[in-house]
Order: structure tokens, then sequence, then C-alpha cells
């Protein structure tokens, strides 16, 4: 894949790892339509890579047709989508105390977002006999999120989607790729200072854009930024039942020494 001249659309843009793919690629000679619920953020980023602004939010279908319209007339056409756009509540008392309205929004920001905009970009990547699209979903899509069954569901789901948007548009010129990050310190994570000192294994939102990058330009399906997190990919496979157990076990360890399941407090365990 080649970045300089290319046009792209990065979603969650205004800060956290949307904000560093953002740069990444204006770096790498990318034109980027930046695009955030916070209209303030949108612009702070775009000002600041010369990019172009777009806000509202991905759940609303209209507000996905109206950011590809706008970078269609601002670019001409768009190369590659980066659907980073995401968010966790959590759940404190586990699965079935999490309310329908949250599992909608989950669904409806991590897989009918990357769909609708797929469904608009998709035509017009294979009649050109290109394009690049690639959904950062997260380590909770292949393994699971203690304490937010909506966030991994519906990752798991991102996940799955991308496969399919692989296998049937991968011979037409379209490259998918699913990004799979463990922790990221970003303020999804309670990192909202960047020179905070990071737990162990907490890598930052620069080194995620590197990772995704570089995985798209070697042509990669799976990109982990972490190597911890598709070594456990790799063990959850081979051994389910007992990947489940020591999963049991980190929860009730958790449990025992903390509040909470918030992944801002479990990150610290791992």
């Amino acid at each position: 894949m080649k970045f300089d001249g290319a046009t792209a659309i990065v979603t969650g843009a205004g800060q956290g790892i949307g904000a560093a793919l953002a740069r990444a690629l204006a770096a790498r000679g990318v034109r980027v339509l930046v695009s955030d619920l916070s209209q303030d953020l949108a612009i702070r980023i775009a000002d600041e890579i010369g990019g172009v602004p777009h806000d509202g939010d991905l759940c609303d279908p209209t507000v996905i047709a109206a950011m590809i319209d706008l970078a269609n007339a601002k670019f001409g056409k768009v190369d590659m989508l980066f659907s980073n756009a995401g968010f966790a509540l959590g759940e404190p008392d586990g699965p079935t105390s999490c309310p329908d309205s949250h599992w909608q929004k989950s669904w409806d920001l991590h897989v009918m977002a990357h769909l609708r905009a797929s469904r608009l970009l998709v035509p017009q990547m294979v009649s050109r006999g290109s394009g690049v699209l690639v959904n950062v979903a997260s380590a909770a899509g292949v393994l699971s999120q203690i304490g937010d069954a909506a966030y991994s569901a519906t990752k798991h789901a991102a996940v799955s989607l991308a496969q399919s948007l692989a296998i049937e548009h991968g011979a037409d010129g379209v490259h998918v790729a699913v990004v799979c990050p463990l922790y990221v310190a970003t303020p999804l994570l309670g990192y909202d200072d960047p020179a905070t000192i990071r737990a162990p294994g907490v890598i930052s939102a620069e080194d995620v854009a590197d990772s995704t990058l570089t995985g798209v330009a070697e042509g990669r399906f799976m990109i982990f930024p972490h190597p911890d997190a598709q070594t456990f990919f790799a063990q959850r496979a081979a051994d389910t039942d007992r990947w489940m157990s020591g999963m049991t076990r980190l929860r009730a360890r958790v449990l025992e020494q903390t509040d909470g399941t918030d992944p801002a407090v479990i990150h610290r365990f791992i």
C-alpha cells in the first residue's frame, strides 16, 4: 500500500489511537478527514495535520453518509477507512445488568458504523480495484474483556465482520485489516495525561498507529500491536477451557483486591 498522496477517513480521531493514526497518516503524505463526536477535538487535530474536520455521532447512518460525502467532495475519492470510534462503559454487576441501550449503542458504533461506511465505500473501491478498510477493534474481540460483555461481544462481531469483508472483497483489490490492541495509554483506560507512568504492558497510542500502518503496508489482516495479545489468542485457541478457568481466577483476584472490574483497574493485573 502506497501512503503518499492517498486519502483516508479516521473516525474517533479527536484523541487517543484515532488522533495518533491521523497524525501518522499525515506524516506519510496522506490527506486525512478527521472525524470525531466532538467538533472541537476534530477541528483541533485537523488544524494540526492540515486535514478536514468532521463531527457527529456515527451511530446515526445519516452522519456516516455525510462524512463520506464530505471526504469525496474534498478529496475526490476515499482510499482508506480507519474505523476507530468506540466506547466502553462497563457493567459492575455482570452482563445481565447492562441495559439494552448500552448493548444497542455498542452494536451501532462498533459494528454497524463500519458496515454502513463500508456499504458506501466498497462499490467505489471495487470499481477502482483498490481500497483499504481497517477496523480498530480490540484484543477483547479475540479474547474477552472482564466487566464489559457488550464491549467484548461487539468487538468479536467487528472481527467477524472484517473477516467476511476480507473474504468477499479480497479478490476485488480491497484490503481489509482488523487491529486488536490490548491495553493502550488513552483516556478510555484512564490515561488522560500521556506523561502518566504506565502499567507494564501498556503501550502508547503512537505505538498502535505505527503497528497498524506497518501491518497495512505489509498486507496483513490481523494486526496485534501487543505481542502478548497474539500469544493469549493462541493459548485460548489451543485450550479454551483452560483459558476460561484462568479468566475466572483473574476476575476473582481483581475483586479480592479492588472495588470492581473496570478496565482501568484490571489492566494492572495482567
